[in-house]
């Protein structure tokens, strides 16, 4: 029963939430009556003017950053906050690489792993905005060579439920053959001989592979290919000047933070991995912690010029309940009630309040963001190795924020390595080509 009320209910809360943006016809006269209303509602609701308490003080949180580097002994890392539409503290730690390496800043790029979905989401979000596409536009009206198991199945697919996975697939669907190196053309083709676990839109299960069907959407939708579209719609209306996508231009950035793994008692910088490139809508973009700034500042609603009230309430309004996801940690087991999954991003009812927030991981890479948009606050955090120890000082951002005497959730001593809270690797009834005993990383954040 559950199952059908969510296939009937969230798609109806997802279509108040974009309101009429997404049915207007796509003539001038009507876009630009349907952009000055959302405007004028945006103003009426943009945040601003919350206070933050008095013991609220970021210099507590910088001093724990340099903690973990120095003390807990990872290469570098990044964070930035921000309030009421300002940076607070924007700052690097560390160095680029262990040995060799300059002193890490706020400049400095991280690839951003499962960071890039949002970035996928908005991008589509947009291109909905400019009436090309629908969130219930079916995959198969431009790409009618994709195929599900079923006939039925692969009608039913759309935009909404790929960038909510709701695909219907298992869980992580040949993710393990993108570690082999196998290209994603041929596992989106491989996707129609996979068993599904449920009808699409009426269930959850982590994608990479399917979550990256939205690019060639894009595309065929907009005649402009994924990468442009990204950095034309997003990137670059925002300032994220020091952002990109790909594996070459993360290399070729000036000051970038080399990958490193932990191996022989000490860290070591390995070259980064080219294979979750391959699926870049879920996992292509590299960017600097102060250009993350920028954007949580826009994903808060202080950006109404490059992303209006109406698609940041499309791309926030929870579809589907992700239970598991409110006890992947220690903090979110004491301080997450529910968790679910909106479009690209994830929702959690935080001590009673509305937190937005992804994870992401790569071989090298660790990365978190959050925002609490009734505080018109976000926090985000990169680093360059797979330590656990830095997300910690997410939850302690937000319980500062409201108020709560924090626990210090950071563990300093020790490596941490292995805590990785956003999931866990793909269950053993996955597709025989995908199935990895040793579970390298974890791919659902």
């Amino acid at each position: 029963m559950h199952a059908v009320l969510n296939r009937i209910l969230k798609p109806t809360l997802l279509s108040l939430a974009v309101a009429s943006s997404a049915l207007l016809p796509a003539s001038p006269s009507a876009q630009s009556l349907n952009s000055s209303a959302l405007l004028a509602a945006g103003q009426a609701a943009r945040p601003g003017g919350t206070t933050l308490p008095a013991n609220f003080n970021v210099s507590e949180f910088e001093s724990l950053a340099r903690q973990i580097v120095t003390e807990g002994k990872i290469p570098g890392m990044a964070m930035a906050i921000v309030h009421d539409g300002k940076i607070i503290s924007e700052r690097g730690y560390g160095m680029t690489k262990p040995w060799g390496g300059v002193g890490a800043t706020a400049q400095t790029v991280y690839r951003l792993a499962s960071l890039s979905k949002s970035f996928a989401s908005t991008t589509t979000a947009l291109v909905v905005e400019d009436g090309k596409l629908n969130w219930n536009t079916p995959v198969t009206s431009l790409l009618p060579d994709f195929r599900l198991i079923d006939a039925d199945s692969t009608a039913a697919l759309d935009v909404a439920d790929l960038l909510s996975h709701r695909t219907g697939l298992p869980k992580n669907a040949y993710d393990r053959d993108i570690e082999r190196g196998v290209d994603y053309p041929t596992l989106r083709g491989r996707l129609s001989t996979v068993k599904l676990t449920c009808r699409p839109g009426t269930c959850y299960n982590y994608q990479n592979v399917a979550y990256s069907i939205i690019g060639d959407m894009i595309q065929r939708s907009t005649g402009v290919d994924y990468r442009t579209s990204v950095m034309n719609r997003v990137l670059k209306p925002l300032g994220m000047s020091n952002s990109s996508l790909g594996l070459w231009s993360l290399k070729g950035s000036g000051n970038w933070a080399q990958p490193t793994v932990f191996r022989g008692g000490a860290w070591n910088v390995v070259e980064p991995k080219p294979t979750y490139y391959e699926v870049m809508p879920a996992a292509g973009v590299n960017a600097s912690v102060h250009d993350m700034a920028l954007y949580m500042i826009a994903q808060l609603g202080h950006r109404p010029d490059v992303l209006s009230p109406s698609v940041l309430r499309t791309l926030h309004t929870e579809l589907v309940d992700t239970p598991r996801e409110a006890t992947q940690s220690a903090w979110r087991r004491e301080r997450v009630s529910s968790a679910g999954y909106a479009l690209g991003w994830r929702t959690l009812k935080y001590m009673g309040r509305d937190v937005i927030f992804h994870g992401g991981a790569v071989q090298g890479y660790r990365t978190a963001i959050a925002m609490m948009p009734d505080k018109d606050i976000g926090v985000v955090l990169l680093w360059n190795s797979e330590s656990g120890t830095p997300s910690g000082l997410l939850p302690m951002v937000l319980d500062r924020a409201i108020g709560i005497t924090s626990k210090s959730w950071v563990r300093i001593n020790g490596l941490n390595l292995g805590e990785y809270e956003e999931g866990e690797v793909p269950p053993s009834s996955a597709p025989a080509s995908q199935k990895d005993p040793l579970g390298e990383l974890i791919k659902s954040l």
